[in-house]
């Protein structure tokens, strides 16, 4: 396959993982980019600059090929404002192949002269964005592509609910520089799909979940082939941090006390972090809200990464050539 994603990054497939908090570290991250797309780093699973130094260099020594660094800047109670900044300064310094900016972009969040630093080091800048004006803003910032997040995906998508069928083509028809579409994907029809709508490449999350490779405990795996698509809901809308998950006990308890008109005190205990890093390992499907997309209907089975991406690509050519026979 050859689009602007992979000849930006010099890699085989347009295909990235997504940012998971606690599951983007260096075995999954390796994993993606060494079956040939391009793993995350999830850098908000490291409190101190030498554990995230650390787990880049670790990274490095499982795959000798690219790989993406997620940096999310939102609210959150122990990512500082001082986190962020060292995130970015260690990401330059070791000169990453690319940046994932979710949430608040990085010219209002910390100041221009960070874009400056990090594309003099070559670091290639996205920005994930739900809308066409956030993506206009990034372009001008000076990012080198966008992420195009559909209200499917899960996580934390914009609170204009637009999904990706719209939201792909109204970004790559409004910015010049490359779209990824974010949410829904998780096989090769929605590969193919994203790239007919203007996308030149992919992100999912949910769907690398469910490999092999992913430290996660096997009753969230299996929980994930178990789940249809109407099985997640929308969370902590009221507090402006608007994330979806599938639905759960911890969800229903989230979502009653939002309707009481509970705030951040009596959410908190709820959504934090650690909560959700302890049912990870211990596989308590019901004790942590996990934030996953509407792409488990389409997830049923636990391959390999290298197996999951080769099969999604030969799918998405086989879709490609059946419409193209259409005409």
């Amino acid at each position: 396959m050859k689009t602007a994603i992979t000849e930006m990054f010099g890699v085989q497939y347009p295909i990235i993982c997504g940012a998971m908090m606690w599951l983007c570290k260096p075995t999954l991250c390796a994993a993606v980019s060494n079956a040939g797309g391009l793993g995350n780093l999830t850098a908000g699973n490291y409190a101190t600059e030498e554990e995230f130094r650390e787990a880049i260099r670790q990274t490095r020594q499982l795959t000798d090929r690219p790989f993406m660094v997620n940096v999310t800047i939102l609210p959150s109670v122990h990512i500082t404002a001082e986190h962020h900044k060292m995130y970015l300064k260690v990401c330059a310094e070791e000169k990453v192949a690319g940046l994932e900016i979710s949430g608040t972009p990085l010219d209002k969040a910390v100041g221009r002269e960070f874009i400056d630093i990090l594309k003099k080091a070559g670091v290639k800048l996205f920005h994930k964005v739900g809308s066409v004006r956030h993506a206009v803003h990034a372009e001008k910032a000076g990012y080198d592509g966008i992420y195009a997040a559909g209200i499917e995906e899960g996580g934390h998508p914009l609170d204009d609910d637009v999904t990706t069928m719209v939201l792909t083509p109204r970004i790559a028809e409004t910015v010049k520089i490359p779209v990824v579409t974010v949410g829904g994907i998780a096989d090769g029809r929605t590969l193919a799909a994203a790239l007919a709508l203007g996308a030149q490449g992919v992100m999912m999350a949910t769907r690398f979940v469910a490999t092999k490779e992913c430290e996660v405990h096997d009753n969230i795996k299996q929980e994930i082939i178990r789940r249809q698509e109407f099985e997640t809901a929308l969370i902590c809308k009221s507090i402006g941090l608007q994330g979806r998950a599938i639905k759960n006990k911890l969800v229903e308890d989230v979502l009653a006390v939002e309707a009481t008109g509970g705030g951040l005190e009596k959410l908190i205990p709820l959504i934090a972090g650690n909560r959700v890093k302890a049912a990870w390992e211990s596989g308590n499907v019901d004790d942590a809200p996990m934030m996953m997309g509407q792409s488990v209907g389409l997830i049923r089975d636990i391959p390999t990464c290298k197996e999951l991406m080769e099969r999604l690509v030969a799918d998405a050519k086989e879709d490609i050539d059946r419409v193209q026979g259409i005409f």
